[in-house]
């Protein structure tokens, strides 16, 4: 097969690509004129430097992920077949865990696709091709993806970060079938949440929290909840289908808001919401003397690089400073991350600091990170992201 030749620098270790490792960066190849002039994308061979073949990999002369491993195969087709064949494994590992289709199905690396994210909604699948080799093959994706779940409808969702570091544009679309006409009704622990697929954060709902939701659940039995941060619900839908006596959720968007009223609907319960900046929020409350059995914070990446890692942890120190004094005497504390750049030693220690600066004292009760249809590949430390700490206070 006619590819264009990648070469390791004669002093890089190969043995990590022999041995799994998906990504190389810019800084162990010889890059000349002609490979910086291929095509974001391109499909090349990567040699040692000893020009043995290693790999069939993705090439992006403008990233500094450069090259994205996909197939030990140096001679092997990347096409409409090569796709089923990753999905179909996936799918797999998928239907022995869940009974019904609403899980992420494609967990990037992990799952043999560098840089794809796959979300599915029963019928509906959403994909983030946040790589330039994924998005370049795009059309053979959504065809194999058909051709394995069925599914009738698929969506693009351009607003990952990482498509910006790869060149690439915001423009998300329908690949196949329609657009769906309103918020995807999706089931999980118990309770109904509403997903806007074509217009939410990210694919429309966050599956990696499903086994953390469940946990605090079996905690939340008669309490009082606040949800700081909820999106759609996450946590408060799941407490009140453990049966919460009530629960506030706050956020500063007023169309999540909507979304995770209409979920709690749909489970003939009510929840309140409170739509502001998390902090000031929960400044407030502490201000009116507001207690709650369990309290949870699920925020957004704050530590999303190395270069974001010191504020990062500072804020969320802040937000178990906050946090803690709305923790009635006993009760729960459950703190989160999604900061791939906040390792757990440093997001729990963040946290111990900010519960001691609140005046309060807990024993960590609980450990939690994303669920198994989040797979961590075990040469990415950042595939393991998310983490959740619960505290009795």
């Amino acid at each position: 097969m006619d590819r264009p030749v990648i070469r390791l620098k004669p002093k890089a270790d190969p043995r990590p690509v022999r041995w799994g490792r998906p990504w190389v960066y810019a800084s162990d190849l010889v890059l000349d004129r002609r490979t910086k002039s291929l095509a974001p994308g391109s499909l090349a061979r990567l040699e040692d430097g000893e020009r043995r073949a290693l790999a069939t990999v993705a090439f992006n002369p403008g990233s500094k992920i450069a090259v994205r491993v996909l197939d030990p195969d140096p001679e092997v087709e990347i096409g409409r077949e090569w796709f089923a064949a990753r999905l179909e494994r996936a799918l797999a590992l998928r239907e022995r865990i869940y009974e019904a289709p609403f899980y992420r199905l494609v967990h990037a690396e992990a799952d043999g696709l560098p840089g794809v994210v796959i979300d599915r909604f029963g019928e509906i699948c959403v994909v983030q091709p946040n790589a330039a080799w994924a998005e370049a093959l795009l059309g053979s994706l959504a065809e194999a993806l058909v051709d394995v779940t069925g599914c009738r409808t698929v969506l693009k969702n351009a607003g990952g970060r990482a498509r910006g570091l790869e060149g690439l544009d915001d423009v998300s679309g329908v690949l196949v079938g329609a657009a769906p006409e309103g918020p995807a009704r999706v089931p999980m622990n118990g309770a109904v949440y509403l997903a806007d697929l074509t217009g939410g954060q990210k694919t429309g709902l966050f599956y990696d929290q499903r086994e953390n939701h469940a946990f605090v659940a079996r905690l939340c039995r008669g309490a009082s909840v606040l949800d700081v941060f909820s999106h759609v619900g996450g946590f408060s839908l799941a407490a009140l289908a453990g049966g919460a006596r009530q629960a506030l959720a706050v956020d500063g968007s007023a169309a999540a808001l909507e979304l995770a009223q209409g979920g709690a609907r749909a489970m003939g319960r009510e929840l309140a919401i409170r739509r502001g900046d998390a902090f000031e929020v929960m400044e407030a409350l502490a201000g009116e003397g507001a207690v709650f059995d369990v309290v949870i914070c699920d925020p957004p990446a704050f530590a999303p690089s190395k270069q974001a890692l010191n504020a990062g942890l500072r804020a969320y120190e802040k937000v178990a400073r906050r946090a803690a004094p709305l923790v009635a005497e006993g009760g729960i504390l459950c703190l989160c991350s999604c900061s791939g750049s906040a390792d757990l030693e440093a997001f729990r220690a963040a946290s111990v600091r900010g519960i001691g600066r609140a005046g309060r004292q807990g024993a960590l009760i609980y450990t939690g990170f994303a669920g198994p249809d989040h797979p961590v590949h075990p040469q990415l430390s950042e595939t393991g992201y998310l983490k959740a700490l619960v505290f009795r206070l």
